[in-house]
């Protein structure tokens, strides 16, 4: 692979990569592209994990599933996002998470510690990559305070409306679409699916918003 995939191009991890780099970064980093069917297991749970991915087309989960196969959904990747970055960086850590394709996907393979063990003088665009990926992950740990937030709420209603709220708040309008499927939203509020939807039809009757699949409306009035 000598250039970036089409559909990387815009990848925050990417940015600031000259296209005059690409060859010299995908190199350096030892870039292989692998390709997912639909419900494929690309990490499991006890992992030695030693690479970072990028997700070049598709979807992916990223779960935690108990014994029992109970399943708390952690985040979605999206393409153009990068994952199993922080297990990739630290030598001789199991990951404690699984990912799983969503739909078909491909992915990226980076060995990111290419740019974390430099000799000598450090190249542009290793330095470019770090601050790209320590931005990165400043980002998913908001991310996960703002689901600590949710997932403190008293009860099933309260992890709703704290979601939605954070949901209205990031996309500046009151309107907007979530990425996540009923059964993925209850999963990641770890709620179930049953009482989720209950709330929400009481939400929706009591006039504080209305839905259709994943788009919801907010009525700010109805909290006045």
């Amino acid at each position: 692979m000598k250039k970036f995939p089409v559909e990387m191009k815009n990848s925050p991890f990417f940015e600031g990569i000259e296209e005059t780099e690409e060859e010299k970064v995908l190199k350096g980093l030892d870039a292989h592209e692998m390709t997912y069917d639909k419900e494929n297991y690309i990490l499991h749970c006890g992992e030695q994990v030693k690479e970072m991915g990028l997700l070049v087309s598709g979807g992916l989960l990223i779960v935690q599933e108990d014994f029992w196969g109970n399943r708390n959904l952690v985040a979605k990747i999206e393409p153009g996002d990068v994952f199993a970055e922080t297990f990739a960086c630290m030598q001789r850590r199991n990951i404690n998470v699984s990912v799983i394709a969503e739909e078909a996907a491909n992915v990226l393979w980076l060995n990111v510690r290419n740019i974390l063990d430099a000799d000598g003088e450090t190249e542009g665009w290793k330095l470019v990559l770090l601050r790209n990926l320590l931005e990165n992950m400043a980002e998913k740990n908001l991310r996960f305070n703002e689901k600590l937030t949710h997932m403190g709420k008293r009860n099933t209603r309260e992890k709703l409306l704290s979601y939605l709220s954070a949901e209205a708040q990031k996309h500046g309008t009151s309107e907007f679409d979530i990425p996540f499927s009923r059964q993925q939203l209850a999963d990641y509020l770890s709620v179930e699916r049953s009482a989720m939807s209950t709330e929400l039809g009481k939400l929706r009757d009591e006039g504080r918003l209305s839905f259709r699949k994943n788009h919801f409306c907010l009525n700010r009035d109805a909290y006045l």
